[in-house]
């Protein structure tokens, strides 16, 4: 899968965002589909695209729910490279290994903490989070443990909602992220709340330049670049590691 006043200002704790995913998890991706018009899959492969990914590598998605973008990774690293796809929400997890089966992908997927990750410096070549940085209590201590894991000179990728610049598309945006998508994202999930509070977190997290501050802040990169998608709906973000 949001500060006002600061970087943890106003966030949920953690365990009760486990527990908002993990109930919508059964219709998750039924929801995601319908909400986005099927576009999110677009955005990850263009994150994909844009990482640089290449057969052989070594990548590590976290927040991967149920493993979409584990999986676009593993379309392009190939049987000799690695995917490796954590949650912090167990039954987040639970429908990934299937997908991964019938696209015929190897993809390993277990639980963890993005801020707390059980892997050694530098294990990685490319570490993603898509949809879930703004869900992490401290998101600056999220990004620096996506980048300790990754090798010098290797890339953190980030996927997330921001604000569109433009008035009459921010405009019309807003309309359908406030009124529409709690509605339809409650009637397909039981959980309309769940929905609300994507959508704020969404409205509030910091984007562009303010959320390259908030990763420059972390000492760990030596570049970061961001581009918009779809009229700046989401911005992927790319950082080489120190």
């Amino acid at each position: 899968m949001n500060e006002v006043n600061g970087p943890t200002a106003g966030r949920p704790e953690s365990e009760k965002v486990r527990s908002m995913f993990s109930q919508i998890a059964g219709r998750y991706d039924l929801a995601n589909n319908v909400l986005s018009g099927g576009v999110h899959h677009l955005w990850r492969q263009d994150l994909v695209d844009w990482s640089g990914a290449k057969p052989g590598d070594k990548i590590l998605d976290c927040a991967t729910g149920t493993g979409d973008l584990a999986l676009e990774f593993k379309s392009v690293v190939g049987p000799k490279g690695e995917v490796t796809g954590t949650d912090f929400c167990a039954e987040m997890l639970i429908p990934a290994p299937a997908k991964a089966k019938n696209r015929g992908l190897e993809v390993s997927f277990s639980q963890a903490d993005v801020m707390n990750l059980p892997f050694e410096d530098s294990s990685f070549d490319i570490a993603s989070i898509s949809f879930g940085i703004r869900n992490v209590s401290d998101p600056a201590k999220g990004i620096s443990e996506l980048a300790r894991v990754v090798k010098p000179g290797g890339h953190v990728m980030v996927l997330e909602f921001g604000q569109p610049k433009h008035d009459l598309i921010a405009k019309a945006y807003n309309l359908y992220s406030e009124k529409v998508l709690p509605t339809i994202g409650g009637l397909l999930t039981g959980q309309k709340s769940a929905y609300e509070y994507l959508q704020n977190s969404s409205a509030q997290f910091p984007c562009r330049e303010d959320f390259v501050a908030l990763m420059r802040s972390t000492g760990r990169f030596q570049t970061i670049e961001y581009r918009a998608v779809t009229f700046g709906i989401a911005y992927i973000y790319k950082a080489r590691v120190l």
